[in-house]
């Protein structure tokens, strides 16, 4: 463990490098592209999935719930016209024990991402807030730019990329 945090030490190459001869599957990595809008640039947990395209009625919700060191996975399909997170969805996220959220989409308020004190991850920013039509699906399999992402798979993501695994590599 870091000292300084609760974060598992990991390195997002290491874990490609003991994994790159699994072509079951069980072992991915999210082609780049996410960009690193938090505070922590390393985070990792079991993974909780949202599908909520130009809607983040979902994503309050989840994140108003005990995060339990999860991380919140939102497809957006890839949109970027709307923001599905903003300050106020990231700091309710780090105050309820989110490890981090990785959206494929747009977020919103880099100041106050920054602030919350949790890892972001997300295709772009945009000042657009969402349209909220109570829209959305959680807990399913969702594509993460083309790369499936199960309920319960393990997210590890650093400075070098996002991996996703069937279970805990640590």
């Amino acid at each position: 463990m870091n000292p300084s945090t609760s974060t598992p030490l990991f390195a997002t190459c290491d874990l490609c490098d003991a994994h790159e001869a699994d072509t079951s599957g069980r072992f991915r990595v999210l082609p780049p592209g996410l960009r690193d809008f938090g505070a922590v640039a390393r985070f990792c947990g079991p993974v909780f999935t949202l599908r909520c395209p130009e809607d983040n009625s979902r994503v309050r919700e989840a994140v108003n719930t005990p995060g339990q060191g999860r991380v919140l996975v939102v497809d957006g399909g890839g949109s970027v016209r709307r923001a599905l997170v903003g300050g106020n969805l990231a700091l309710a996220a780090a105050r309820n024990g989110w490890a981090g959220i990785v959206v494929d989409g747009a977020v919103r308020d880099v100041a106050e991402l920054r602030a919350a004190g949790i890892g972001i991850r997300a295709l772009a920013l945009m000042p657009l807030r969402t349209e909220k039509r109570g829209e959305g699906q959680q807990d399913l399999a969702v594509q993460i730019q083309g790369v499936p992402v199960r309920p319960g798979d393990w997210l590890y993501a650093d400075e070098d990329g996002t991996v996703i695994a069937d279970r805990s590599l640590l």
